[in-house]
Formats: structure tokens, sequence, C-alpha cells
């Protein structure tokens, strides 16, 4: 899909396809599909963030299960991992001790909250990642959920208006 109005247009199970690449969790693809036709990308946009802040815990797990870990190089054609090199794009300039550093809090983070660590990497550096990273292990399990929620929601909209531009 190129534009708002192939978006609005598409056969729903196509719409769907699309949206998953933005967001895996299953509500989110179906409210945004349910609620077509979007009148602008702003609205579409805004609806996207809406919808991923009001996901319940178990659909953000799903859509965290589709998200490589940041450092990770992602292999792959598809549109999730098209958008995933894209977003993580400053980590190519990371330097050893900042990818082992990445990879070390990746570990403790995982341990701590059981799901990968979920940061908006665009137009991040990676040293503001892994600072991120260390804050974030301190968070108690409900304050995180709520940074992860937000980061989500982040990325969502990031993702759907690539997707409509």
């Amino acid at each position: 899909m190129a534009t708002l109005d192939d978006f609005n247009d598409e056969p729903a199970d196509q719409a769907v396809q699309a949206l998953r690449a933005c967001n895996a969790a299953p509500r989110f693809a179906a409210e945004l599909v349910a609620g077509r036709p979007f009148p602008d990308a702003e609205t579409l946009v805004g609806r996207a963030e809406e919808v991923a802040r009001s996901l319940p815990w178990e659909e953000v797990l799903i859509a965290l299960a589709a998200h490589p870990r940041i450092g990770d190089r992602v292999e792959g054609g598809s549109t999730e991992a098209m958008s995933s090199r894209t977003e993580q794009s400053s980590m190519t300039g990371a330097d050893d001790a900042t990818r082992e550093a990445l990879l070390d809090g990746n570990r403790r983070y995982e341990e701590r909250f059981d799901h990968v660590f979920l940061i908006r990497a665009s137009g991040r550096s990676p040293q503001e990642m892994l600072a991120e990273l260390e804050r974030r292990l301190g968070n108690e399990e409900e304050a995180e959920r709520a940074e992860v929620t937000e980061q989500l929601a982040q990325i969502t909209a990031l993702r759907v208006r690539g997707l409509v531009s």
C-alpha cells in the first residue's frame, strides 16, 4: 500500500496483513480496519497510537514477539524485518563495547521482565538506547509495562505513517 486511499479501499484481509507489520497484536489490526475509511493520514496515525496504547498486556506481548532485540542483526525480507533494520540503522555505527553492553543489558532485561527490551530506536543513538535500557532495568513491573506500551505505540505510529506515505 502506498497511499491512504489504497489503505481505505483495500480488502480487509489485505489491510490487516499490512497492519500486522506495524503491530502484530491481533486487536490492533482489527480495530484499525474496522475504523476505515480514515479522512487523512494523521487521523489514522493518531488512531493507531490510541489503539496501541489501549492494548491489554497479553496483546502487547504478542506484538513484542515480532520485535528483534536492539542490536541484533535483523535478517529476512519481511516488512517487519525491513522496518526493524531501518529503525535500528544507528546500530551500524556502534562500537564493540556498546554492542557488548547492549547484548548484556538485553540478557539481564529479559531475565528480569521475561520479554524483549522494546524502545523506539528511530532517531536514537546506540548510547541513548543503552542508557535507556540501563535506566529501565530499575523499573518496577507495572512501570515497565507502561513504558513498553508507550514505546510500542511510538513504533507503531512511525510504521503506520510509513505505510500510507
